[in-house]
């Protein structure tokens, strides 16, 4: 065994993951600021830039070094056999295939903006079929090579560890706890005197200042991070070049706001990742679910809390001025924890937002089965949104095209955002009882003593431990979804 093999490893792995950042910048260009003459050429880019880092994971020396190579600690240890899942992985996969499906996703991204804003599901439809085609292939490419279901080969690109057969169970006892808690909820807060709505507009640039400097009080450093627009919010970009975005509504300034504390999450995870593992597979975040996690604990567990809401309500007062009634605490509370069924799911509450996971997790697993067309999708998505929250969205924009997910080729994505939900309520839940004052903290609006325990126990871990064993070395135990309907339990029941 030889440790020359393994430094050569991590010089391959290291220009990997440069190309990777460039790609990372051209898809928040896209998003951001290209104009849309540049789709077609961006499209280009991106397929070159994916080819080249599929031919750098699949070249000869990479097998050779992987059955040559040793390394000695922990974290060394991780880091190479991370290693030799990523190129089992993309050794499964044709440079072809790789490229074709970058250049389908971008093309079908960029239509799917124009579909959605015109509600019209056959503008998108072939592009997304050619998608869902290359994205079968793919899945069975890497069913073949990983051993594991077409579908759950594509989950485990996003978060390793966890299949199709994991969520099931979990999604079927939300389904349940929802049926009656969902008309409890709503009983319990027809109770309670309806909140009162701040009156706008609010101009744009003010919400943008308000979205900063909540965000440094986040702890997010604009050395290393930028903020801008997009139609669909996100975050993106590189460890020590973060960029989120969200979308402003000069009639509503939650949306942005609220947006920008849940980017603001995953942006302290880049950032808090452990720098001198920085473009090694071990130095990466857990997966999306623990990263959903971490944005869903920013924005929903500690953001959304009576205690921050105490502080918080005086600065929006403070920046729109008007009656001061709409920006009380316990305003605020019904205001943003209110439970309402609707068709959006980034619009969603606490309570309801698995519902609509749950349905995106059966359809795209449908897709890829090949048990759903991609032309029978608007009909299926109606069908199952009636069965889980009993209302049908009016028209596709409502419905099937409000995602920007499939249409960039993320199949397998869904189900690490209500994992990521239920990870939320066991870490706050960890980080209260190891952290004295931490709710004294967020009333005077310092998240630092969270963030802190974060950074110790989730961010700086890089992914040394699985999504399991994260959790289990922070909270004492794996996922417990117990945690999450408690904490809806304690703060809509």
């Amino acid at each position: 065994m030889s440790d020359a093999a393994y430094q050569r490893l991590k010089a391959r792995f290291a220009r990997i993951a440069v190309l990777g950042e460039a790609q990372a910048m051209l898809h928040w260009d896209a998003a951001a600021v290209m104009p849309p003459g540049g789709a077609a050429a961006r499209g280009e880019q991106l397929a070159t830039l994916a080819g080249l880092s599929h031919e750098l994971m699949t070249e000869p020396g990479m097998a050779a070094d992987l059955a040559e190579a040793d390394a000695a600690g922990e974290w060394d240890g991780a880091n190479l056999e991370l290693m030799r899942h990523a190129q089992a992985r993309a050794t499964a996969l044709p440079t072809g295939l790789v490229e074709a499906s970058a250049r389908a996703n971008a093309a079908c991204e960029t239509v799917w903006r124009e579909a959605r804003a015109q509600a019209d599901f056959t503008r998108i439809a072939p592009f997304l079929a050619e998608v869902v085609k290359l994205q079968r292939e793919t899945a069975a490419a890497l069913s073949a090579a990983m051993g594991l279901s077409p579908y759950d080969s594509l989950m485990e690109g996003y978060q390793r560890g966890i299949g199709s057969a994991d969520v099931e169970p979990i999604f079927a006892a939300y389904e349940a706890f929802l049926r009656d808690a969902l008309p409890r909820a709503e009983e319990r807060q027809a109770r309670q005197p309806a909140p009162l709505e701040p009156n706008g507009p609010f101009a744009a640039v003010t919400q943008q200042a308000l979205c900063r400097e909540m965000a440094q009080r986040a702890g997010l450093d604009f050395a290393h991070a930028r903020l801008d627009e997009s139609l669909h919010p996100f975050c993106g970009g590189t460890p020590t070049d973060v960029r989120i975005t969200t979308r402003y509504d000069t009639d509503a300034f939650a949306q942005a706001l609220l947006g920008v504390l849940h980017e603001t999450g995953h942006a302290l995870y880049e950032r808090g990742l452990p720098a001198e593992h920085a473009r090694q597979p071990v130095g990466e975040a857990a997966g999306m679910a623990a990263h959903e996690s971490q944005s869903l604990i920013i924005e929903m567990q500690a953001s959304r809390s009576d205690a921050f809401l105490s502080f918080l309500g005086p600065k929006l007062h403070a920046a729109f001025g008007g009656d001061a009634a709409p920006y009380a605490p316990e305003n605020l509370g019904r205001l943003w924890r209110r439970v309402r069924r609707g068709f959006i799911r980034v619009d969603a509450d606490e309570l309801t937002y698995p519902a609509h996971v749950i349905l995106r997790f059966r359809l795209e697993r449908a897709l890829i089965g090949g048990e759903l067309a991609v032309a029978d999708l608007p009909e299926a998505w109606n069908e199952g949104f009636a069965a889980l929250l009993g209302i049908t969205p009016p028209d596709d924009a409502k419905g099937c095209l409000q995602d920007i997910h499939w249409h960039d080729g993320a199949f397998g994505y869904f189900p690490s955002y209500t994992l990521g939900a239920m990870a939320a309520a066991q870490l706050m839940r960890a980080a209260r009882g190891a952290v004295p004052g931490l709710d004294h903290a967020l009333a005077k609006g310092d998240m630092s003593p969270l963030t802190g325990w974060l950074r110790l126990h989730v961010h700086g871990q890089g992914s040394r431990l699985g999504f399991q064993d994260l959790l289990r070395e922070a909270t004492g135990k794996p996922l417990d979804p117990v945690d999450f309907t408690l904490h809806l339990t304690e703060r809509y029941l």
